[in-house]
């Protein structure tokens, strides 16, 4: 679940001129993908330009491909975004059906004006989907960002001290096919109670993060 940094004020203005519009990955033309990608590296780039090169030419994605994308556009194009991949993982043995969340991202502009508060506008059509949970994680750093975000409106329940395997997005002759990572899990309990979540330590992706 990708997001750069952000700051902390609020700009109620500038969260009200963004329309949402939940697009499924076939609805996208080559137009949506290249604006999408612009969109990312100019997000991204400024974290690092590692974190821009997954996004070069019309590329939309950095990992996994999402299935559905919140996209939040005001005047001057896409302004914010979040991605959806339904997927089996395994956590302690358990296999469990989850919908992952990734691709977040605001554009630079507006960072700090309270964008990233729109994002919950995926959280009605996470309940649509027929997943017991909805999944992702961010950097441990972000965790006072993400509590603010939903933590305290009661929609996830941010859980560290959990390792997380996953694959490269790519195979290279350097580098081992797998990743394993301390970071900060977020789950959203949608059609079973957040006591429902298996217990372990080390979650199982099998595939490349979204």
């Amino acid at each position: 679940m990708n997001i750069p940094g952000s700051r902390s004020a609020e700009g109620p203005s500038a969260r009200s001129q963004v329309r949402w519009s939940l697009r499924w990955e076939n609805e996208l033309r080559l137009a949506d993908h290249a604006e999408l990608a612009d969109f990312f590296r100019n997000s991204y780039g400024p974290t690092g330009s590692s974190n821009a090169r997954p996004f070069e030419g019309n590329r939309s994605w950095a990992g996994a491909r999402p299935e559905v994308r919140a996209i939040g556009y005001d005047a001057r194009g896409v302004a914010a975004h979040v991605g959806l991949l339904r997927r089996f993982i395994k956590i302690g043995g358990v296999d469990l059906l989850v919908a992952e969340l990734g691709l977040y991202a605001v554009r630079p502009d507006l960072e700090g004006l309270g964008i990233s508060h729109s994002m919950r506008v995926m959280y009605p059509a996470l309940q649509e989907f027929g997943v017991p949970f909805a999944f992702g994680t961010v950097r441990p750093t972000l965790e006072k960002h993400l509590t603010r975000l939903v933590g305290r409106q009661g929609l996830a329940t941010l859980m560290s001290g959990i390792r997380v395997r996953s694959t490269h997005r790519d195979v290279y002759s350097n580098l081992s096919p797998i990743r394993i990572e301390d970071v900060l899990v977020v789950v959203f309990p949608l059609g079973r109670p957040i006591s429902e979540w298996p217990a372990g330590t080390i979650i199982d992706r099998n595939g490349p993060e979204l």
